[in-house]
């Protein structure tokens, strides 16, 4: 990645980072879950809620979901309906402010696919990010030179080293301040013996994954051979807890150009289940710097 020597490219940096922080998915949820209790509390149906802000159920429940955002002259014509009292009215059409706010990613939005947008407005809000992966090195953990070599795969070269740059700039969830994201990784090995981008570039892929073991806030575990396809098949599953109490989990199950979000809490527990038996069944966390050492030494 190209460091930054311009005034103006400092200033851009900076922007993008406070953005990354007002990026409008969690007030989203927020205000969602509250506008649904208020809802079922008042005894109306999500076809009532519609005809209020002269919309269809369908608006009313992506906004209860979170997926869009609020406008807050028709969040306050539902907390008219709702009877909320003077204080939760003030908050509340606050949090719908946010709702439209531009996410942390909208700048690069040409080369984010649709299907990943909320599941990266959720990385940079989480507090805890579980994820396995069977065929490549997570993006969070990769080198500039490991992300180039996979995303010379299937991007045109004129595309590549922003989407790089891009790829760089998510792994600062893992040094934020003052709450640094928690990351827990399960690791199949055959993805660190797929050889991307050469011996060289595997080498220092796997003495970063092992400098990241020594972060408190990284955890690492090498599945081996066959067991993940035994418990979880070949695709990747990402789970993601938010700070805000109450939220509910998100999964996340990328496939090829598309993404499955299951919503019923009885898949996102489903899914859970399986990570957990994942980690049950890879080697111990505090076994993985040996590990990847005895790699390291092969390549």
């Amino acid at each position: 990645m190209a460091s930054v020597t311009s005034t103006g490219s400092r200033q851009s940096t900076r922007t993008r980072a406070a953005s990354a922080q007002a990026d409008p998915l969690v007030p989203r949820m927020l205000l969602g879950r509250r506008l649904r209790e208020l809802r079922e509390r008042s005894g109306l149906s999500r076809r009532d809620a519609g005809q209020i802000v002269h919309g269809s159920e369908s608006k009313i429940a992506r906004l209860e979901l979170g997926r869009t955002g609020g406008r807050p002259r028709e969040v306050a014509r539902l907390l008219d309906r709702y009877g909320v009292d003077e204080g939760e009215r003030t908050t509340l059409l606050a949090l719908a402010e946010q709702t439209t706010a531009h996410p942390w990613w909208h700048d690069d939005a040409d080369i984010v696919p649709g299907w990943v947008r909320p599941y990266l407005s959720a990385e940079q809000a989480a507090k805890l990010v579980r994820t396995f992966e069977a065929q490549f090195v997570p993006g969070l953990l990769q080198t500039e030179d490991y992300a180039r070599a996979v995303i010379r795969r299937t991007c045109p070269e004129p595309e590549v080293e922003r989407r790089v740059e891009f790829r760089m700039r998510r792994q600062r969830v893992l040094r934020r301040r003052p709450r640094p994201l928690n990351l827990w990784v399960v690791l199949d090995e055959q993805a660190l013996w797929r050889p991307i981008g050469g011996p060289a570039t595997m080498r220092d892929q796997i003495r970063h994954i092992i400098e990241l073991c020594g972060r408190p806030n990284v955890t690492v575990q090498i599945a081996p051979f066959g067991i993940c396809g035994r418990v979880a098949g070949d695709a990747p599953l990402t789970l993601v807890r938010f700070q805000p109490q109450g939220l509910p989990d998100m999964v996340y199950l990328e496939r090829a150009d598309r993404a499955v979000y299951p919503v019923r809490r009885a898949e996102i527990e489903g899914h859970w289940h399986v990570f957990n038996r994942l980690v049950t069944e890879a080697a111990p966390p505090e076994r993985t710097p040996r590990i990847l050492a005895g790699m390291l030494a092969t390549y």
